[in-house]
């Protein structure tokens, strides 16, 4: 059905070209990955050899070589994520302490979220901004009451730690950690996986964790991930990781996952990916993100504001109508992947945006994206068309997640 209302001018001819293909690589995985230049060389995971072993297709991402799907494909994959578990590397994230009494409070000054007010054994998303209110990265933080534990994305770690050193290291302890590996296992059936492992695990629920002990190695585990299902990411030191990730492949509901499924799981679940749906030039109001700055941080207070960029955040979120531009989720009503960077246009003709990232959801048979549209193009159920070689594809704003998700709060 034309959506338009025009008999002719935007005619959607329907196309398989680029639907459902299990080998594909999403284009926010190419936007993100780059080869290294020779003097570069690719560094690899604790895991790699075993990826290999399991005929992994390697590629490069975020500096590392991993694995962008299995044997399986991608689609058997995703699936695999939702009905049982799914076991990923995310090693290639950083791992850093801040250590000392003003830690969290020296923190807090990098971020718009609540650092201090975060109770010990929780976990919170966490937005590190530049002095303009632009995202420099996203990250999740965690209390541990001897020190805060922060996991950032792979592709910022060198910056963010930097960072994070030059404005608060003389306030508390930076101690980065890249002797620990990072596995996340994703999906329903994870709590019984890992519970037969580590008994008490199942008590966790999402966005707390703890340290627990499998066969003497350490670990430190939360209830939490980038799927949208229940599941567990787990930092164990580079010489456990292997052993330990067999130990999980063993049980027969866990499967290897690539990142062209956590590439499509996230998706679904209306999460964003560093690079493509955020970054220094986005504002976290821009991207809607306010839910992730706490009011005690936003209100009259002697901790409201005092984040980088604080004075334009803080007045897009008191006049929304200022903003010029607004994160949405997009629905195609045609069978045709939409892609970044696609421009959008409005029932005129007129750019009112672009795709941030996009593809087929193996769940739901459609098209999503993610994207940025004039602020009067936002409201849910608006018409937009995106240009896709040429053709205009109709979609409608959608309210994200895409995919309701599944995680465990008791």
């Amino acid at each position: 059905m034309n959506l338009s209302g025009k008999a002719d001018s935007r005619a959607i001819p329907r196309s398989a070209h680029g639907v459902g293909r299990p080998d594909h690589l999403p284009w926010s995985l190419k936007t993100m990955s780059s080869a290294p230049s020779p003097a570069t060389p690719l560094l690899n995971t604790p895991l790699n050899a075993l990826h290999i072993e399991l005929g992994a297709r390697m590629v490069p991402f975020a500096g590392y070589s991993m694995p962008v799907q299995y044997p399986a494909g991608l689609m058997a994959e995703h699936h695999h994520t939702r009905t049982a578990a799914g076991l990923f590397d995310v090693s290639h994230m950083g791992q850093l302490r801040l250590v000392g009494a003003d830690a969290a409070a020296a923190f807090e000054t990098l971020m718009p979220v609540d650092v201090v007010g975060l109770g010990v054994g929780k976990q919170r998303y966490g937005l590190l901004l530049n002095d303009e209110g632009g995202i420099i990265d996203d990250l999740m933080f965690f209390n541990r009451s001897k020190d805060i534990f922060v996991i950032v994305n792979g592709a910022c770690k060198v910056g963010d730690i930097a960072h994070i050193i030059e404005r608060i290291g003389h306030r508390c302890q930076v101690i980065p950690m890249p002797e620990r590996g990072l596995l996340a296992l994703q999906g329903p059936q994870a709590a019984a996986v890992l519970s037969r492992l580590i008994p008490g695990v199942e008590k966790l629920v999402f966005m707390t964790g703890g340290d627990f002990q499998w066969n003497n190695a350490d670990l430190f585990i939360t209830r939490s991930g980038y799927t949208g299902e229940d599941g567990f990411e787990i930092s164990v030191h580079e010489s456990r990781a292997e052993e330990f990730a067999r130990a999980l492949l063993a049980e027969s509901e866990v499967k290897p996952i690539g990142l062209g499924a956590r590439n499509s799981l996230r998706l679904e679940a209306g999460l964003c990916l560093y690079g493509n749906d955020i970054d220094h030039s986005t504002t976290p109001p821009e991207a809607a993100l306010n839910w992730a700055i706490q009011k005690v941080r936003r209100s009259a207070g002697e901790r409201a504001g005092g984040f980088p960029g604080a004075g334009k955040i803080l007045s897009q979120i008191d006049q929304p109508e200022t903003l010029t531009r607004k994160r949405v989720g997009l629905i195609a009503r045609e069978r045709i992947p939409v892609r970044e960077p696609a421009v959008l246009e409005n029932l005129d003709g007129q750019h009112v945006g672009h795709i941030t990232s996009g593809l087929l959801s193996p769940t739901l048979n459609q098209p999503i994206a993610l994207a940025y549209v004039q602020a009067d193009h936002a409201q849910p159920g608006t018409e937009i068309f995106a240009i896709v070689r040429g053709k205009s594809v109709p979609m409608v704003v959608s309210a994200t997640p895409f995919v309701p998700t599944n995680y465990f709060r008791g």
